[in-house]
């Protein structure tokens, strides 16, 4: 069975606000997830449940979680609980679906985050494993669907310019700095996604690196 815990720390389970490692501390890292590749805050969030997730997503705080991750707090922050409200006061319209049937990404914790300010309008579609880790199974970025491997970290440069020496590059900066075990390119008539599951959790050096050298990146 291959091994989708990357250290100790992925098997005991995170510092966090309760209740549950799985519909709590991941459900706050899918929001995350999300914040990341919407490149902050979305003004509006239409959370899809699916499984347990959608049977329990109240009691056992999946809400608040999910919330305070699209916010960017962490799973040990004391404003968790409080995530909703936060989020309404800051003009972030955040709404839930229980969805009946079987996970569009088979697990049942499965969260589908549809995320947008108007203008720009993203789809991440996660799922919490166990111990708080997750894995993001889809991705919808200007209506191209992304489907890696699952397991983070993810990286993701976003091409509008459809030169496929952006992609080589990347491929050499990744293959010396951060290898990875897969990539693939997605292509529309307006952009391509070069999509990289990486081997190991990134330095934040790293992720400041790649940032300042590639424009539209995305480190998930």
């Amino acid at each position: 069975m291959e091994n989708r815990f990357k250290s100790v720390f992925d098997i005991i389970g995170p510092v966090m606000i309760g209740p549950s490692s799985s519909h709590t501390a991941g459900a706050v890292a899918i929001g995350r997830e999300g914040n990341k590749l919407f490149g902050g805050i979305p003004k509006k969030v239409t959370v899809h449940y699916y499984g347990s997730f959608a049977q329990t997503h109240r009691g056992h705080g999946t809400d608040y979680a999910i919330a305070a991750g699209i916010l960017g707090f962490t799973t040990s922050d004391l404003r968790v609980p409080k995530a909703p409200e936060i989020a309404h006061k800051r003009g972030v319209d955040i709404r839930f679906v229980e969805e009946k049937g079987e996970s569009p990404i088979h697990h049942p914790n499965t969260a589908i985050l549809d995320m947008t300010d108007g203008h720009k309008k993203v789809q991440l579609a996660g799922c919490s494993i166990g111990g708080g880790a997750i894995e993001i199974r889809r991705l919808v970025i200007h209506d191209i669907v992304v489907e890696p491997s699952g397991t983070l970290p993810i990286v993701l440069l976003i091409d509008p310019e459809r030169k496929i020496k952006n992609q080589r590059s990347l491929t050499s900066f990744l293959q010396q700095k951060a290898p990875f075990n897969e990539s693939r390119i997605y292509k529309s008539p307006d952009y391509y996604i070069y999509e990289y599951d990486i081997q190991n959790y990134f330095k934040s050096s790293l992720i400041g690196e790649l940032k300042k050298k590639y424009k539209n990146i995305v480190c998930l």
